[in-house]
């Protein structure tokens, strides 16, 4: 089993990522206010691609220089097929396609860790490409996670946001890895680690910063508040909820 990487709330610890598969949690939650049920439509599904192998990654900014893509690959970076934490697959959204002059396919995929929104293409080769339905959305000014599938509004949470020395980064990102957590942890039952990194903790008791929705498990903490070291704390039967729906490589957006 990996060691567990901390995150920017607390020290995350893995039991097994098959256990978490095999969970089916159902619980009551409230239903949706009248202003999240208003709230911007998003699109309803989202293309991932799953890595198989290691992939270098080129960054590129404009799909005008696709050409160039091959020659780069080279000197490229490199994301690989498990996550630190648990091993699951690499799970990344996939933002565009293109095809050099050579008929490779290429990916333009959301990727993980530092500096935060970073997107770069990957060859197609070596991925299976799937979709995910699921979508989460935090507002850190009315505190709430907001989850949609299919594009709907399926749940709203009152959630625990970064407090204002340590606010929950804003941006676009998504889930890394989905961790069960023994009992007696901080954040248990459930955390969903994300791409986030905190843009104040450029290190949090040895591990990297990373942003992370979990429990209030021996943390607590009043969802509705801020008080926390840039995570998202939610109610544990409403993280619970989540851990037995949403995955890898479903998309978080934070905003205001």
């Amino acid at each position: 089993m990996r060691a567990p990487r901390p995150m920017a709330c607390g020290r995350l610890n893995v039991l097994t990522a098959a256990a978490l598969i095999a969970i089916a949690v159902t619980v009551g939650t409230a239903a949706p206010s009248a202003s999240a049920r208003r709230s911007a439509v998003v699109r309803p599904t989202q293309e991932l691609a799953m890595l198989l192998t290691t992939h270098k990654v080129v960054s590129l900014k404009s799909r005008k220089l696709v050409s160039g893509l091959r020659a780069r690959a080279s000197r490229a970076s490199r994301v690989a097929p498990s996550r630190p934490i648990t091993g699951q697959r690499t799970v990344l959204p996939v933002l565009a396609h293109a095809t050099t002059a050579d008929g490779a396919r290429w990916l333009r995929v959301m990727l993980p860790g530092r500096p935060n929104g970073r997107k770069g293409w990957i060859a197609q080769r070596g991925t299976v490409l799937t979709k995910t339905s699921w979508r989460l959305v935090v507002r850190t000014s009315s505190r709430r996670v907001l989850v949609y599938r299919q594009g709907r509004l399926a749940r709203s949470f009152a959630a625990v946001v970064g407090k204002p020395s340590t606010p929950t980064p804003h941006g676009h990102f998504f889930v890394e890895e989905s961790v069960l957590m023994p009992p007696g942890s901080a954040g248990a039952p459930f955390a969903l680690a994300t791409s986030a990194r905190s843009n104040v903790l450029q290190e949090f008791e040895g591990g990297p910063g990373q942003v992370a929705l979990h429990g209030v498990a021996n943390l607590g903490g009043t969802p509705g508040t801020a008080i926390s070291h840039g995570c998202v704390r939610l109610a544990n039967r409403n993280i619970g909820w989540l851990a037995a729906r949403v995955g890898p490589g479903v998309p978080i957006t934070i905003t205001s």
